[in-house]
């Protein structure tokens, strides 16, 4: 007979979500992937050009209180914040006490969180470790998913949003990659006749992969 009153933990079975995460390669030695996996997401790693994390279309960059001073110190974080921008949706988590580190003034600090929200316009998410920012993932990962970009939903495009919206269906290709494309080359067509070299000033590494798939032929 079942005891009711019975202190044994009941183990929940994990129900699968229909939702793949993009995980950069150089978070492998981070605890934050397994406790996805533990939580029922599906994780894909690969090399981002961008954050450490993709969660339906959002961009996330993860930091410990100590990568995030290591990073301000040597200017990473400022171009990792700006290569954020290509993603319409984006995201800062940092992990741990900041002050506890005690590697800059309170106001310094205080005046370095309002820029990013304000200038770099990136919220900032503060969790405790590795479980709690895998529980925000989570949460992102059940969320709806919106369009990013233009809105394709959005009538009457004008014929520059049009030319964009093509152009930001490329992998790598955001909303700012896009508009510089545009106002170096001006029309697709330049865009799709160019070569890798003429590319990589605003792809980077992504050029190679564009011009593959602009040459890549149809097949049924």
């Amino acid at each position: 007979m079942y005891d009711i009153f019975s202190k044994k933990k009941v183990e929940h079975p994990v129900r699968k979500i229909k939702e793949i995460v993009g995980v950069d390669f150089r978070e492998r030695n981070s605890l934050v992937p397994s406790e996805l996996i533990k939580r029922g997401l599906s994780v894909e790693f690969k090399k981002l050009e961008v954050g450490d994390y993709i969660v339906k279309g959002i961009a996330i960059e993860r930091k410990t209180a100590d990568d995030f001073f290591s990073s301000l110190f040597d200017k990473r974080l400022f171009t990792q914040l700006e290569n954020l921008k290509q993603y319409e949706k984006n995201l800062l988590i940092i992990e741990g006490n900041l002050l506890e580190e005690n590697r800059l003034h309170p106001n310094a600090l205080k005046g370095l969180l309002l820029s990013i929200g304000l200038d770099y316009k990136t919220p900032i998410i503060f969790t405790k470790n590795e479980e709690e920012t895998a529980d925000y993932l989570l949460i992102l990962a059940k969320k709806e998913k919106r369009e990013l970009g233009i809105n394709p939903k959005r009538k009457g495009l004008s014929s520059k949003e049009e030319l964009q919206f093509i152009l930001e269906g490329f992998p790598g290709v955001g909303p700012i990659k896009a508009k510089k494309l545009l106002e170096k080359f001006k029309s697709l067509k330049k865009i799709f006749s160019s070569n890798e070299k003429q590319l990589k000033p605003i792809l980077g590494k992504s050029s190679i992969e564009f011009l593959e798939i602009v040459k890549r032929k149809y097949k049924k």
